[in-house]
Formats: C-alpha cells, sequence, structure tokens
C-alpha cells in the first residue's frame, strides 16, 4: 500500500507539478514572462466580456425582452 501513495507522489511531484517548478525559477528570472499566462488569461476574459456586451446590446436594440415589471410569473402577487 505504501508503493502505492509513493507512486501517486511520484505522479505529482516529477510530473504534473513540473510546469509550476518552471515558472517559480522563471519568476525569480523575469516577473514578466512569468506572468505571460495570467495577463492572456485576464485578455481572454476581456474579450469575452466585450462579446457578452454587445450580444445584450443587439437584443436591447431589437426590444426583444418583455420589460413589464410583472413579465414573470415569481414577481406576480397572488
Amino acid at each position: 500500500m505504501k508503493e502505492f501513495f509513493e507512486a501517486i507522489q511520484s505522479l505529482f511531484v516529477d510530473g504534473l507539478f513540473l510546469p509550476f517548478d518552471a515558472l517559480r525559477a522563471l519568476e525569480l528570472e523575469s516577473w514578466t514572462m512569468a506572468n505571460v499566462i495570467n495577463w492572456l488569461f485576464m485578455a481572454i476574459g476581456f474579450v469575452a466580456f466585450l462579446y457578452w456586451m454587445k450580444e445584450l446590446k443587439k437584443f436591447n436594440d431589437n426590444n426583444e425582452e418583455n420589460r413589464d415589471p410583472k413579465a414573470h410569473s415569481f414577481l406576480k402577487p397572488d
């Protein structure tokens, strides 16, 4: 049973965590290069946000939404 857990440890330490170890070493040399991945994710999120706002504006301009305060059944008083 001990060998099983040591194999799991070896998998993570020697294999799956290698990219994080490389980033940790890179951060000591160049902070900018180590954070390129973060900036990439932020740019993708910003582009997705702009696309979502454009789609919302398109539906708003077409007047497709029922804006009556009682439009939804859960808002109507019984």
